[in-house]
């Protein structure tokens, strides 16, 4: 349906010379005085208003929002390009190919399943760190990669040729987030619409969570399941609640031996503990102009740590500078000028903005910090982070007495020929809960190399991610510190694993600039790939040795990287703790080897004349990192960088890509197998019906992502994604990830809930991905996916309990697909993050809510009893009720529990979308009807 303009919006705004078609923001009255991001909202609204989905009414309920009221009113956002990874974006392609077939089959055309906004993936989960601390790592690396993953490439390739405006940027060239605000985002899109060229503001939703890091560069975007982006992408837009905003003050500068990480930890910490989840954060203010462009970025990253939708800043002069040295055409920057100030979209501190909620950081107070061990808002001051160490060790270890472990830590480590891990590792004479030898642990390796392990052993040191990867700030500052620490003559310690895995190629570029590279290698920190690599969960196996002792003497060992997640189980299934840190702070921590130490006071080794060197001794001056940014880092870089950014090296172009509008799908794959979802879907949908006689597949706490939920890292043999493997002919050495195999359900199935670290209170005390199966006497403990598989045979469907913020984390759609596909059909939460409640709406699976004050343990459920829930058939009327009535009988007789569960069916969009089944489902509908 055309635009229907009911406010005389349309102009034309002349940009030296060139005339674009814009929607003016001042034809609706009370616009002015918004926040920049909902002025973004509304340039949208005015420009798709059709005058059914989007009205004139929805225009002015959004010009006069009201700062202080709950969100209620809904409106549709149509983003103007989608981004995707290939974790995330395979499933999304695999989709695409498979609602062809399906559209065909409900006598429609399938041509009609094409990207109506542009499309974007690049390929960077995939790398993996198999071969570390040497020169040919990246090389190896990226052929171990294709060896692994062509099956897929050869798909995504298919997927680049039949799909129009669908580009891949192949592997090797970065990580998804720094790609785009280094070259993929527009700031202001320019699009030809009915022979006009039309200019609007770069918006995008992406399937990854850190999509939010473009919302530094002024683009307002955030990371949606691969579900929502699947309908984004066929015209669908996003349908929302006009949110309110949070006013962010910025003031003061960052001191001396802080960084930006440092910052991005402290607003982390500040904003969860505030509360902002399905909120848009804003920063206003003075303060804003002193912020690099740099720094910006890596704030935006973190917006799903703090649990914000979006982490905005506006658009000014640091935006234009960072569009330039990025290599951005003069033209296309003079139209972003023009336009945001033609638009009110211009950042002017002086202008008084309304806010929901207002919060304030003084830059001047930050400290350098750490976070975890499995959190990234639980901030540690690095000044604490030895003493919080031992407070949390009790939490890992399998010492039952905990006073004997203090004492151990306190001890001194005995004489010995052997390297202890430093001065400060202690002697223990304790044992594991099962009589094992726990610590300290001497390990000799294959080549020679002699130490000792301990708890707290920092096993992997990862410089990674795109959060810290696209900051030239704290990139340059830990090439400094290497440099200074080599010239002190200090060395990592032989037990970490060391990797440098930047977002882009221009890191690569800036540190052999500036002649650095040599010593972040004589620290064993070489360059193993471009991707998020450690921070995925891809930082590869432990040397053998290493993890044998990890795993025989039950050891808690660390990672320490320049990540934004940390989560348990997700980073090394050798390592239980897992630390957030900047750039310089990895070094550090791979000099001392272990997280049992002071930085303060504990020396990293001595000079030649036996004086000590602690940290303070080789921590960089602010002065010096931004002189050698000054002389290290220009515009050619970029363009160089990102030339011929599409075609890909010789590995990408020799894959032999299949052709054809739909995909001939290989039964023997283990890799891309046609998804079940629209098996038996007919044009209408059946009604939606009450649940009856379910029972509980996993009953757990708080704080479970959707990294518990859908784990993207290694699995092993004996698992349910492993045994399927094995019986399909697949090596062990060729399993690969769970991430790389998302194009394939039957793995995924068997991967949900599978995570190494869950802890299912069905079950006492137990680890992994179990549950009991009431279909057998007495409810015996078995693999979750094997009790679904007997449940979905006794025809019994499944609910699952859970606390505090479920499904946090990535926006991992195979968290809500492999939920449904076990046989779902329902998830009784405390609270939801945003992301995967709507993608368990999009797969058909009902999110209820407890009473509030009220939980699983309040309510005395034990996740033994039968579920009932009713009132569900109230959709069919056209009404969303505000709860469901949800009755547990217990399995041995007693009275049964009642309660009101609130349905978490937020807009009548997302009522659509269940009544059908599926977001999917219902976009196949309307594609088939039109």
């Amino acid at each position: 349906m055309s635009n229907v303009d009911s406010f005389g919006s349309k102009g034309v705004l002349d940009v030296a010379g060139a005339e674009y078609e814009i929607f003016r923001l001042n034809a609706v009255e009370g616009a002015d005085g918004l926040p920049y991001s909902l002025k973004v909202l509304l340039e949208n609204l005015l420009r798709t208003e059709d005058g059914a989905n989007i009205t004139a009414d929805h225009i002015r309920a959004l010009a006069s929002w009201d700062a202080d009221a709950q969100p209620s009113i809904e409106i549709q956002f149509t983003p103007a390009r989608v981004l995707m990874q290939d974790f995330t974006g395979v499933p999304c392609v695999v989709d695409l190919a498979t609602m062809r077939e399906a559209v065909k089959e409900l006598g429609g055309d399938p041509a009609r399943v094409n990207p109506l906004a542009p499309a974007e993936m690049v390929i960077d989960h995939s790398v993996q760190i198999d071969v570390f601390g040497n020169s040919e790592a990246i090389e190896r690396n990226m052929e171990i990669e294709y060896e692994r993953n062509g099956e897929r490439y050869q798909f995504l390739r298919w997927g680049q040729t039949a799909f129009d405006d669908f580009k891949v940027v192949p592997p090797g060239t970065g990580i998804v987030h720094q790609v785009n605000i280094e070259y993929l985002a527009r700031t202001v899109m320019t699009r030809e619409v009915d022979g006009t060229l039309r200019a609007y503001p770069d918006t995008c939703v992406g399937t990854d969570s850190h999509t939010t890091m473009v919302n530094g560069l002024g683009v307002l975007g955030w990371g949606v399941g691969g579900i929502e982006a699947e309908a984004a992408m066929l015209g669908q837009p996003v349908s929302m609640l006009i949110p309110r905003v949070v006013g962010f003050k910025l003031t003061g500068s960052i001191p001396a031996g802080a960084t930006a990480t440092d910052v991005v930890l402290t607003i982390t910490e500040m904003l969860r503990k505030h509360g902002v989840v399905g909120k848009f954060v804003e920063f206003y203010g003075e303060g804003v102009a002193e912020v690099p462009l740099a720094n910006r970025a890596t704030i935006g990253n973190m917006s799903p740590e703090f649990g914000s939708t979006a982490a905005m800043f506006p658009i000014d002069d640091v935006t234009l500078e960072y569009l330039r040295l990025t290599g951005r055409s003069e033209e296309s920057v003079a139209l972003v000028e023009s336009y945001a100030k033609e638009q009110g979209l211009w950042h002017d501190p002086s202008r008084e903005i309304r806010f929901s909620e207002y919060i304030e950081l003084d830059l001047s107070t930050v400290v350098p910090s750490i976070a975890g061990p499995k959190r990234p808002q639980d901030r540690i001051a690095l000044t604490e982070a030895k003493e919080q160490f031992r407070k949390d060790i009790h939490n890992y270890t399998g010492n039952a007495d905990e006073a004997a472990l203090d004492e151990a830590l306190e001890e001194s480590f005995p004489a010995s020929d052997v390297p202890a891990m430093t001065s400060t590792l202690k002697h223990s004479a304790a044992a594991t809960a099962d009589g094992r030898p726990s610590r300290p642990v001497k390990v000799a390796m294959g080549d020679g190399r002699e130490f000792v392990l301990d708890h707290g052993a920092v096993t992997i040191a990862s410089i990674t991610s795109c959060t810290n990867t696209s900051n030239p700030s704290v990139m340059l500052a830990a090439a400094i510190l290497a440099r200074n620490a080599v010239e002190k003559g200090l060395a990592s310690k032989p037990w970490v694993k060391t990797s440098v895995a930047p977002g882009s190629k221009v890191v690569t570029d800036y540190y052999d600039k500036s002649g650095l590279t040599p010593y972040l290698e004589k620290l064993g920190f070489y360059i193993v790939g471009y991707g998020c690599a450690t921070c995925i969960g891809n930082s590869g196996p432990l040397e053998e040795e290493i993890s044998n002792a990890v795993q025989n003497n039950d050891l808690a060992v660390a990672a320490v990287l320049s990540g934004n997640r940390n989560f348990e189980g997700r980073i090394n299934p050798d390592v239980k703790m897992n630390y957030l840190a900047s750039p310089p702070l990895v070094i550090a921590y791979a000099l001392a080897g272990t997280v049992d130490f002071d930085f303060e006071n504990d020396p990293l080794g001595e000079d030649e004349s036996g004086k000590s060197i602690f940290l303070r001794d080789i921590w960089p001056s602010p002065s010096e990192v931004q002189q050698v940014i000054d002389s290290s880092i220009d515009e050619a870089m970029f363009s160089k960088g990102y030339e011929g950014v599409f075609d890909g090296d010789d590995r990408w172009k020799a894959l032999d890509t299949p052709e054809g509008n739909t995909f001939a799908w290989d039964e023997d794959s283990t890799y891309v197998r046609k998804p079940p979802y629209f098996e038996g879907m007919q044009a209408t949908p059946e009604p939606v019906a009450d649940i009856e006689g379910a029972r509980v597949l996993a009953r757990l706490g708080d704080s479970v992502t959707t990294d518990h939920i859908s784990p993207a890292g290694s699995f092993k043999s004996d698992s349910p994604a492993g045994r399927y493997l094995l019986e399909h002919g697949v090596a062990r050495k060729d399993f690969n990830s769970y991430g790389s195999r998302r194009g394939n359900h039957e793995v995924m199935i068997r991967g949900t809930f599978a995570n190494i670290r869950l802890r299912n209170m069905l079950l006492d005390g137990v680890e992994g991905g179990f549950t009991r199966d009431f279909t057998q006497t007495g409810g015996p403990q078995t693999y979750i996916y094997d009790a679904a598989m007997n449940y979905h045979a006794a025809g019994t469907p499944l609910v699952i309990l859970a606390g505090k913020e479920y499904g946090s984390g990535s926006s991992r759609d195979w968290a809500a697909k492999g939920t449904a596909l076990l046989g779902v059909k329902a998830v009784i939460a405390e609270s939801y993050e945003r992301i995967h409640r709507s993608n368990l709406i999009g797969m058909g699976v009902l999110p209820l809510q407890f009473p509030a004050g009220e939980n699983a343990a309040t309510l005395h459920l034990t996740g033994t009893e039968t579920f009932a829930i009713e009132g569900v058939t109230e959709l069919n009327n056209g009404n969303t009720p505000a709860t469901v009535r949800v009755t547990a009988t217990p399995e041995e007789g007693g009275d049964p529990v009642t309660f009101d569960a609130v349905l978490r069916i937020d807009t009548p969009g997302e009522a659509d979308y269940y009544r059908n089944g599926g977001i999917l489902q219902y976009v196949l509908r309307q594609l088939s009807a039109s």
